[in-house]
């Protein structure tokens, strides 16, 4: 059968790589082609567009890149009717992948969502999107199949990926040899997890810098984003003598004490690493405003806290994140016994919430059958 995949971010690339391995060890005559990153194509997906040079996130940017989105739908669809797919798989990436599910759909092609946008958390019109032009949906937690189903949207909850996609015991490289290879001295570790996205970096990595100089018993890391280079980070570290460490999030996640990071699935990856850490958002005041505006009555942006539905991981937002706030919440997490137990026995719940490994292979399973019948 013939898959198209569209995704626009780091993480979907990470959990659609891994739906595309089931999908080939499954179904041996698949052909993959679309629209994502690296670890795709790895897996042998044919990359039609990085998305890369089409993560735009927040009302003023993408309307100071209006252009460029226009001219992106309309090669992706040029691209999907080319190709003619079996189906059209879409991952996360709401604001493109909803168009482009209404375009299948008109199109007689069978749509699949995977990771569903986020609607419980804005105004529910894009429910309406989904119902109308998604044939199958899949989630990664369990609340949103209840939510969902009360929509009459076919909707299928068979595990989160990031079980699959993490091993919380092993990683590539020993403690050891991680600090030799990255030239890291014997003191503990603090990560900075930026975002993957290029105005992510630029709007919170300079204020995570600025609390370097109030540890010197501690050396940081930065941990690059995939997708990309040491250009995006060096102008804004100037002369601070810290590390960008690519390709070994797992290692940085094992074996810092802190870490401060960006809301975005990176912060729910931590939580299961058992990282302490701090949540930070930090966007352009105009995207903001509108979002509150738009925004549904949630108590949480952060991942873990919604799952567990309690605020596990202190979050900040806008002008919250700034140097003073950053150290005191570093400060409970490097220094308050108290505050550390709590975050232990929270990390153990969160990982029996999240369930078994097996959601890629049981989810491409279900996407075979599905198409075959």
């Amino acid at each position: 059968m013939k898959y198209f995949f569209i995704v626009g971010e780091a993480s979907g690339d990470l959990h659609a790589s891994y739906l595309i391995k089931s999908i080939k060890t499954q179904d041996h005559e698949a052909d993959v082609v679309g629209w994502g990153g690296d670890l795709m194509e790895a897996e042998g997906m044919k990359l039609l567009h990085h998305y890369k040079d089409s993560a735009f996130m927040g009302f003023v940017e993408v309307l100071q890149n209006l252009s460029t989105i226009k001219r992106n739908f309309a090669i992706c669809k040029s691209d999907i009717l080319e190709y003619c797919p079996d189906v059209l798989i879409l991952v996360d990436y709401a604001g493109f992948n909803l168009k482009m599910a209404a375009f299948a759909k008109q199109n007689g092609i069978k749509v699949f969502y995977y990771i569903a946008p986020k609607t419980w958390a804005w105004k529910e019109n894009r429910v309406k999107s989904l119902r109308k032009n998604v044939d199958q949906l899949y989630v990664i937690f369990p609340f949103e199949k209840d939510y969902f189903s009360t929509f009459h949207i076919p909707t299928y909850y068979l595990g989160n990926p990031l079980m699959d996609e993490l091993d919380f015991e092993k990683t590539e490289l020993e403690k050891e040899t991680f600090f030799k290879r990255n030239n890291l001295d014997n003191r503990p570790m603090i990560a900075l997890i930026p975002g993957s996205r290029n105005q992510e970096i630029q709007n919170l990595l300079p204020v995570m810098l600025s609390v370097t100089d109030h540890y010197p018993d501690y050396q940081f890391v930065i941990a690059g984003a995939p997708g990309q280079t040491e250009a995006i980070y060096q102008p804004i570290v100037k002369e601070k003598k810290i590390p960008v460490i690519f390709n070994q999030g797992k290692e940085i996640m094992k074996y810092a004490s802190a870490a401060l990071i960006t809301s975005g699935t990176a912060t729910l990856e931590a939580a299961l690493f058992k990282l302490p850490h701090v949540i930070c958002y930090k966007g352009n005041p105009i995207t903001i405003f509108i979002g509150r505006l738009l925004i549904r009555s949630i108590k949480f942006i952060g991942l873990t806290n919604l799952v567990m539905d309690k605020s596990v991981n202190a979050e900040l937002i806008q002008k919250e994140v700034n140097k003073d706030n950053l150290i005191a919440h570093l400060n409970r997490l490097l220094f308050d016994k108290d505050c550390q137990e709590q975050l232990k026995d929270d990390y153990e719940q969160l990982h029996q919430k999240m369930g078994t490994p097996g959601a890629s292979q049981r989810i491409a399973r279900h996407m075979i059958e599905a198409l075959q019948k």
